[in-house]
C-alpha cells in the first residue's frame, strides 16, 4: 500500500512568509553567514524571530517531509 508523503513542520518559506520575509534572501543571509542581529534588523523584526528560523532551518532544513512509497 503506497502513502502519499506528508509534512511534520511547516516549512520554512511558509514561515518566513508569515513573518513578512523574503525567503530567498533570508537563505541566502544564511548562505553569507550573516549573524542573527544583522538579518533582523535587515528585514526590520526581532532577532527571537530569525533564531527560530535559523533553528527551525538548521533541525528540519528548508521543508520537512515523512512518508512512506
Amino acid at each position: 500500500m503506497s502513502r502519499a508523503p506528508w509534512s511534520l513542520q511547516p516549512s520554512l518559506k511558509s514561515m518566513t512568509e508569515e513573518v513578512g520575509i523574503d525567503f530567498d534572501i533570508f537563505i541566502k543571509f544564511l548562505k553569507d553567514n550573516k549573524k542573527d542581529v544583522e538579518i533582523a534588523q535587515e528585514f526590520g523584526v526581532s532577532d527571537k524571530t530569525i533564531v527560530c528560523l535559523r533553528e527551525h532551518f538548521e533541525k528540519y532544513g528548508v521543508h520537512s517531509i515523512v512518508g512512506q512509497d
